[in-house]
């Protein structure tokens, strides 16, 4: 039987439109039969308090408490990954980035201000990847797929016409990631999407090697 992991997850305790707590969550994917969720909580200017919006590297216990809350809560048989997904300063455009650490997220500064090429760059230095989250949503566009990895192409909060208009664009430019995520911040939005996989995911460095390599299949719920 192929595992089953969520790509696309948001916690109450960190980005203010998640409903759920990191221990229901991963309590509510085990009963859904996932193995696994990567935590993508909002990095962007509406995450963090007016005191630390300037130098969120200074807050960085605030931003993981959600994975680290997730990742008590797991047990021996679930794996909890942390991820971000990263807003720009005055932009409405959101990437999905997968590998970071904790301790990349103290090091490198406001990850806010490097806009998508800069950005792009730090994350090749680190091995990681970089998505545009439902780059096809009312209110964002494209940015140059230069400075991607690839795309969400299913996103569960996400409508058809517009997943179906990423997957196109993903292939008309050549690039190499399509993922599927649920878009998880409330009950409804629960295993919509995700990936499956023929192997387990235990760390940043299967999840990364299996999402370059190609070696999943989309979970699609429509």
């Amino acid at each position: 039987m192929p595992y089953r992991y969520e790509l696309h997850c948001h916690t109450k305790e960190v980005s203010r439109c998640g409903k759920v707590p990191a221990a229901e969550i991963v309590r509510l994917y085990k009963e859904k039969g996932y193995d696994g969720i990567v935590i993508t909580d909002h990095y962007s200017p509406m995450t963090f308090s007016p005191a630390t919006v300037a130098c969120p590297q200074k807050a960085v216990g605030f931003y993981t408490s959600g994975y680290r809350e997730a990742l008590r809560n797991a047990g021996n048989d679930f794996t909890v990954l942390l991820g971000m997904e990263l807003r720009y300063y005055a932009t409405a455009n959101d990437f999905l980035v997968y590998g970071v650490t904790e301790e990349f997220l103290k090091k490198s500064g406001n990850l806010m201000v490097k806009y998508p090429k800069r950005f792009f760059q730090l994350a090749k230095q680190n091995g990681y990847i970089v998505v545009q989250a439902h780059p096809f949503r009312e209110g964002m566009f494209r940015v140059d797929s230069r400075w991607l990895d690839g795309a969400e192409v299913y996103n569960g909060k996400t409508k058809l016409e517009e997943n179906e208009q990423a997957a196109g664009w993903v292939k008309e430019n050549g690039m190499r990631v399509a993922t599927s995520g649920s878009d998880f911040h409330r009950l409804p939005h629960l295993a919509t999407g995700g990936i499956l996989t023929e192997t387990p995911i235990r760390s940043n460095e299967d999840l990364l090697k299996i999402l370059w390599n190609g070696d999943f299949e989309r979970i699609e719920t429509y």
